[in-house]
């Protein structure tokens, strides 16, 4: 059980990994958001004029952090659970206030919303597991 736990945890962080490193390459390429087939509208009610700053907190917090996380957790570092779990916290963050900025929900909010919550139930599981072991 805990190798499977383990292993959707990493399938976890490669999708948010992968999806946000490429979102948020995008975003810093095409700062009109035209790369992702969005407008500037969408940021009406944010601090932000384009896409480019959202788009390296992006890349940075949710892409390169959970690949370097799900890296980690191949490895077996000391503490990787709880690794899992910050990145769960900081994909749920994103979205949350993401979607505050935005005053909007969509189906990826509610998908990757899901995504950080696994990632939180899994960290605490294998960090449970690992102090019971």
């Amino acid at each position: 059980m805990i190798a499977n736990a383990k292993r959707f945890a990493l399938l976890l962080l490669l999708f948010n990994g992968i999806t946000a490193v490429y979102g948020g390459w995008m975003l810093m390429r095409y700062p009109d958001g035209s790369g992702l087939m969005m407008t500037a509208d969408l940021l009406q009610h944010s601090p932000f004029d384009d896409f480019l700053i959202p788009g390296i907190i992006l890349f940075i917090t949710n892409g390169l952090l959970s690949l370097c996380i799900a890296w980690l957790t191949v490895l077996k570092v000391k503490y990787y659970e709880i690794l899992i779990m910050v990145q769960g916290t900081v994909l749920i963050g994103w979205i949350a206030v993401q979607m505050i900025l935005l005053q909007t929900i969509n189906y990826l909010h509610v998908l990757m919303l899901g995504v950080g919550l696994l990632l939180i139930a899994l960290g605490l599981l294998l960090h449970r597991r690992g102090i019971v072991t």
